[in-house]
C-alpha cells in the first residue's frame, strides 16, 4: 500500500530530475506493461484471500504495541519519484526517526532494539518483485559512492527481489545492486515469476525453523 508521491529535497531534486530522465531510456514497454498487470492482478487476489489474516495482523499489532498499527516512511520509487510506504508496524513508534542516520551492520544492530513485542503495489508505487526501497536521504549519498546505482530507478521498488533473497543486510551495497541490476536487466515473466516462488518458499522455511526452534526450546 501507498500514499501520494512528493518531491525530494530541493538539494537532490537536480540530481533526480537527470536520474528520471536517463531511467525512462531504459524502458521496456511490453515486458514492463505485462509485470504491472501481473502486480495489479496477484496483488488484488492477495488482498481478497488474505482479507482475514490482515485483519487478525492489524489487531495483533494493536494489542502488542499499540497504534498506530502502520508504519509510514518515505521511499524513493521508479525514476526517482519518493512515495509513502505503508506496513504493518513491527518496530516501537517512532524507529525510524531513531534509526534514520544508519545503514549497514549498524543498522542491524539497532534494530534488533527496536522490534515490537509482536515481532504493500495497486497504485503502483512498488512492484511485487523489484529493488528493496531506500529512504530519500542515502539515495543521493549512494548515487555518488557508486555510479552505476541510479539504474535501479528503472524499474519500482519491490517487495521482494534477487538482491533480498540472497542477501544479508551487512552485504555491501555494490554486492547487493549487483544483483537488483541481474532483475533489472534480465526481467521477464519467467524470472518475476520464479522470484516470488523463491520468497514463498524461503518464508515458508523460516516460520517452520522458527516454530521448531519454539518448540525444541532452543
Amino acid at each position: 500500500m501507498s500514499t501520494d508521491t512528493t518531491a525530494l529535497p530541493p538539494t537532490e531534486e537536480n540530481l533526480v530530475v537527470s536520474y528520471e530522465r536517463m531511467a525512462h531510456t531504459y524502458e521496456r514497454g511490453t515486458v514492463d506493461t505485462v509485470l504491472r498487470t501481473l502486480d495489479v492482478v496477484l496483488a488484488g487476489v492477495a488482498l481478497v484471500v488474505l482479507s482475514p489474516v490482515i485483519a487478525l495482523t492489524a489487531l495483533a499489532v494493536l494489542v502488542a504495541g499499540g497504534s498506530p498499527v502502520l508504519y509510514r516512511g518515505q521511499r524513493v520509487g521508479r525514476a526517482g519519484r519518493v512515495f509513502t510506504m505503508m506496513k504493518f508496524r513491527t518496530l516501537r513508534p517512532d524507529a525510524e526517526q531513531r534509526l534514520g542516520p544508519y545503514l549497514g551492520p549498524e543498522l542491524t544492530q539497532l534494530t534488533a532494539g527496536e522490534v515490537s513485542r509482536l515481532g504493500r503495489v495497486l497504485r503502483g508505487d512498488m512492484s511485487i518483485v523489484g529493488p528493496r526501497p531506500i529512504r530519500p536521504a542515502f539515495f543521493a549519498e549512494l548515487c555518488l559512492e557508486i555510479p552505476q546505482y541510479w539504474q535501479r530507478l528503472i524499474v519500482p521498488p519491490g517487495l521482494t527481489g534477487l538482491a533480498q533473497l540472497r542477501l544479508t543486510r551487512e552485504m555491501t551495497w555494490a554486492e547487493k545492486l549487483a544483483h537488483d541490476m541481474e532483475y533489472i536487466a534480465d526481467r521477464s515473466v519467467g524470472l518475476y515469476l520464479r522470484a516470488i516462488i523463491a520468497t514463498v518458499v524461503k518464508v515458508a522455511s523460516d516460520a517452520l525453523r522458527s516454530m521448531a526452534r519454539t518448540l525444541t526450546g532452543d
